[in-house]
């Protein structure tokens, strides 16, 4: 049998608590950026890559970051709630990222496709690009870290080194065979 380093239980409470901080925090999401807004008027659709970003650029510091810093930061959780709700310590680091960084654009694609039938919301494929991004930024700043320290808690915790098998027991005991009685 093959342990992943920490206790069963413990990653069964991971991926639990990781899997509630992720539905809450698409109901955020959701919340946030799929209720009708009550504007006079709205931008046009952008579907210029960057054209949103250099406009805000534009703007000026303060305003830029604002709007940059909010694109790249709705979605940057997903970057770490993903791993944990699958709850495994022992990944491969770009496989992980890969499959994270995917579903962070996935879902950012079909925030802004929904978007389309909100009145006063409106498409902007730069806020799918930067959304992307926070995601892939945040899981390559903090998940190999946490994972690590998984790691190094898990030896501490006196359990073999992921992908070992757990040390011989012995010899399997045997039942000396038993005639059938005439």
């Amino acid at each position: 049998m093959q342990r992943q380093g920490i206790g069963g239980s413990a990653v069964i409470r991971i991926r639990a608590a990781g899997s509630v901080l992720l539905v809450a925090h698409l109901l955020f999401v959701a919340w946030l950026t799929l209720r009708p807004l009550d504007v006079p008027w709205v931008m046009p659709t952008n579907l210029h890559p960057l054209a949103g970003i250099q406009a805000d650029i534009r703007l000026g510091w303060p305003e830029a970051a604002r709007r940059i810093g909010e694109d790249l930061a709705l979605l940057a959780p997903l970057g770490v709630l993903l791993p944990l709700a699958h709850g495994r310590r022992v990944v491969a680091p770009l496989a992980s990222l890969v499959r994270t960084v995917t579903a962070g654009a996935l879902l950012s694609l079909a925030i802004a496709l929904l978007q389309t039938g909100v009145p006063g919301r409106v498409v902007d494929i730069d806020s799918v690009l930067m959304n992307t991004a926070g995601v892939a930024l945040t899981h390559a700043a903090l998940v190999p870290a946490a994972r690590a320290w998984l790691g190094r808690r898990g030896a501490r915790h006196s359990f073999p080194p992921a992908g070992q098998e757990e040390p011989a027991q012995g010899l399997t005991p045997t039942i000396p065979r038993v005639g059938i009685a005439p």
